[in-house]
């Protein structure tokens, strides 16, 4: 009886097999297995991995076509350079472990209460940003942020996660210990809500009776272990977890995400990029 090794199989057995694992294991039989290589690199392996309706979504972009050479190179293009769709408002990118879509709302598409107002809200552009503009919190009391996406346009059978991308102008106040309710629901289902600190947990853990720069007194009233705080992104900005959700896909359905601050304290100095749905990582 002749033994068969696994890499004495033809090379599209090599591929259908890898194209059943995923993206991050295919990365890895590139860089371990030269027996494997030539396969876990193939377009028939990528467009596996790749969202079926890929060609369809980049239609919707009013950038110049993606000039990849596979489609290994379009899929890694795509987990690093998000593309502008829906008018620039939305961008639309890849997990780059999972291949599952990721979605970023643009500020200027989000309901933001007063955004129209300039004596509260103001809109620039932003070289950092990926879209054309963001919103500026000049000064507000009541803070309402909320973002909505059809359930379609996510992938099927796969936990997301909703962020608030944001950062601070150089004047900052009115956040510091100030603690903010988000929320995220589908249409008709039952909401999630949690309270949230926009500032790192560091920040707002310094002895309780100092001032902010209004030289209003903060106090460490209702902050937990179990409450969250902002993070740092790769790209430099800061975000903070609204909530999680499961899509199980097939249907249209309406996800509602929302950021609420309604304390009596006047805000300034947040500027907003948008709201970003993603796969929560399993590594």
């Amino acid at each position: 009886m002749v033994e068969l090794k696994l890499q004495d199989l033809p090379e599209g057995c090599k591929a259908h097999i890898i194209s059943l694992t995923s993206p991050r294991d295919a990365c890895r039989l590139c860089s371990i297995s030269r027996d494997f290589k030539s396969a876990a690199e193939s377009d028939a392996v990528w467009n596996k991995f790749l969202p079926p309706d890929t060609h369809t979504i980049l239609s919707q972009s009013s950038e110049p076509g993606l000039v990849a050479r596979s489609k290994k190179e379009l899929y890694l293009t795509l987990c690093d350079n998000p593309v502008l769709i829906g008018n620039r408002k939305m961008s639309f990118a890849l997990d780059k472990w999972s291949g599952k879509k990721c979605y970023m709302i643009s500020a200027s598409d989000l309901g933001i209460t007063w955004g129209s107002t300039p004596q509260y809200w103001t809109w620039t552009a932003d070289p950092e940003s990926r879209f054309e503009e963001v919103a500026e919190l000049l000064d507000v009391c009541w803070l309402e942020i909320s973002g909505k996406l059809n359930t379609r346009l996510l992938s099927p059978s796969t936990l997301y996660k909703a962020y608030l991308v944001f950062k601070f102008a150089a004047r900052t106040y009115g956040f510091v210990h100030l603690p903010s309710k988000v929320t995220v629901s589908l249409e008709g289902g039952e909401a999630t809500t949690q309270t949230v600190f926009l500032h790192n947990e560091e920040e707002i853990n310094y002895s309780e009776g100092e001032s902010d720069e209004e030289g209003e007194v903060n106090n460490t009233e209702g902050v937990s272990n179990n409450d969250q705080y902002q993070k740092e992104r790769s790209d430099g900005w800061l975000e903070i977890e609204l909530g999680d959700f499961f899509c199980e896909g097939g249907e249209d359905g309406q996800l509602n995400m929302i950021f609420l601050n309604t304390t009596g304290r006047w805000k300034s100095g947040l500027i907003v990029q948008g709201i970003e749905v993603r796969p929560k990582r399993k590594y």
